[in-house]
C-alpha cells in the first residue's frame, strides 16, 4: 500500500532547493502573519516541501544563494508548483539568544542580517530552528497553484494527495545525525 500526504510546509524556493541538494538541514522560522494565534508552531512533523517565491529577499541570504534568487512582484505565484521533496522534521529548537547564530552560520543559507531582523520582529517570541531530514520524491511533480495555497502562512494542505513511495534521502543517516548533533551542541 502506498502512503500519501497533502501536508506541506511553505518555504522560500531557494531554501527548499538547498534542502533538496543537501546544502542544509536547517530552516529558521518565526511564523507567517496568518499563523494560528499569530505564533509559529509546528502543525505537521512530516511534510512535502512547497517552494514560494514572493517573499524571497536576496539581501538576507549568503552571497552564493542571493545570486540565485529572481525577485518577483508582490502577489505573484507560478501557475504550477514543483513538488520534489518530502521531509521529516526531527528537531524543533527554540532560540532566544541572537549570539548563537554566528556559530550556526556554516549550517544554513541566511546571513547575519536575516537573524537580526527575525529576532527584532516580535522580540519576545523565540526564533525556531527546524532540522529536516529531506527525501527526494521518485519523480518531481508539477501541481496546479490554487488560491488557498497563497498567503503568509507556513502550513497548507494540498488539494490532491501526493504519493510517498521510493523516497531517496538527500543526506545519508550517518551524516544527517552528525550535522544534527553539532547543531544541537551549539544550542546547548
Amino acid at each position: 500500500m502506498t502512503s500519501t500526504t497533502t501536508h506541506a510546509l511553505k518555504e522560500w524556493a531557494i531554501a527548499v532547493d538547498a534542502l533538496e541538494r543537501g546544502k542544509t538541514i536547517m530552516l529558521l522560522r518565526k511564523g507567517g502573519i496568518r499563523e494560528e494565534g499569530k505564533r509559529f508552531q509546528v502543525t505537521y512533523n512530516q511534510v512535502l516541501l512547497y517552494p514560494t517565491y514572493e517573499h524571497q529577499q536576496p539581501h538576507l541570504l549568503k552571497a552564493e544563494y542571493a545570486s540565485q534568487v529572481k525577485p518577483v512582484t508582490s502577489g505573484w505565484h507560478p501557475e504550477t508548483v514543483r513538488i520534489a521533496s518530502w521531509a521529516e522534521i526531527t528537531d524543533i529548537l527554540a532560540v532566544n539568544d541572537e549570539s548563537v547564530f554566528e556559530a550556526l552560520l556554516p549550517y544554513h543559507i541566511w546571513n547575519d542580517q536575516f537573524a537580526r531582523e527575525r529576532f527584532q520582529w516580535k522580540p519576545r517570541q523565540p526564533l525556531y530552528i527546524l532540522l529536516l531530514r529531506t527525501y527526494r520524491l521518485l519523480q518531481p511533480l508539477m501541481i496546479p497553484y490554487y488560491q488557498e495555497y497563497g498567503g503568509c502562512r507556513s502550513w497548507i494542505d494540498l488539494v490532491e494527495p501526493i504519493a510517498l513511495e521510493n523516497l531517496v534521502p538527500v543526506i545519508d543517516e550517518v551524516n544527517y545525525t552528525k550535522q544534527a548533533a553539532r547543531i544541537r551542541q551549539i544550542l546547548s
